[in-house]
């Protein structure tokens, strides 16, 4: 009886340690899966959740910006000055803004997945 009380008390201390340290586990249970931060670094916008993170943005001429699919579904970037290919979960696409302007886009897969890049 004891070694069962001894086995549950370390395995709750496992389970607290996995759950601090921020590790989660899929379907599976047995291949650990990192939290997917969705903020983006410097021009960076992330697609996650059917949304553009940062959805406006503002950078000075000559700028690259690269888009990167974190959703499971497919999304696409539209805007009257450039279009992207289907983006599967993991692929990116690059557009360098070479004139000041304002930029609006949308995913054509899901229009009401709006963004906005100002380009000064």
């Amino acid at each position: 009886m004891t070694a069962v009380v001894v086995t549950a008390a370390v395995l709750l201390v496992v389970l607290g340690i996995k759950a601090v340290s921020g590790t989660q586990y899929g379907n599976s249970g047995s291949n650990p899966v990192t939290s997917v931060s969705t903020s983006a670094t410097p021009n960076q916008i992330a697609i996650s959740n059917f949304a553009f993170a940062p959805n406006v943005i503002t950078v000075p001429v000559g700028t690259t910006i690269t888009w990167i699919n974190q959703d499971a579904v497919t999304h696409s970037i539209k805007s009257a000055d450039f279009v992207s290919t289907d983006l599967a979960q993991g692929q990116s696409f690059q557009h360098t803004f070479k004139t000041a302007g304002t930029f609006e886009y949308s995913c054509s897969i899901h229009p009401s997945m709006p963004g906005k890049i100002i380009v000064q």
